[in-house]
């Protein structure tokens, strides 16, 4: 890969390229333990719009709003399965009280997630700047 070791074990190099079409590179400790991965999926958007506008993201094609405070997040290559984590802020004017959950009674897919926007943990809400991440 033209990486040049560095002190300590280190890598510098420009590229990472996993062997295997459409699945990341690994982490493994010394003893070949796997200890991460990198982001699957991420997405920067306005959800104030219909659909969400996206400003930003890596592997999500579109973000589809179902309702106030609902989107579907769509992505561009799927991911392995629906085992994935999620997390992710949202904000609609500095406040800093909403949260942003998996939808209720909408189960992840691997080639979609439902999320749901929540201000001050109760009430479903458009909020202007939504962020969320996906880990497998």
């Amino acid at each position: 890969m033209g990486g040049v070791v560095m002190p300590y074990g280190s890598v510098l190099t420009d590229t990472v390229q996993s062997s295997t079409a459409g699945t990341p590179p690994q982490f493994n400790d010394g003893n070949g333990t796997q200890v991460g991965t990198l982001c699957r999926a991420w997405v920067n958007f306005n959800g104030t719009t219909s659909p969400g506008t996206i400003r930003g993201s890596f592997n999500v094609t579109s973000v589809t709003k179902v309702g106030t405070g609902q989107y579907t997040v769509n992505f561009t290559n799927a991911l392995p399965d629906a085992n994935y984590a999620v997390t992710g802020l949202s904000d609609a004017d500095g406040n800093g009280q909403a949260t942003i959950h998996l939808a209720n009674a909408v189960p992840p897919t691997s080639s979609s997630c439902r999320i749901a926007v929540y201000f001050v943990g109760v009430a479903l809400q458009d909020h202007n700047y939504n962020t969320v991440a996906f880990f497998r």
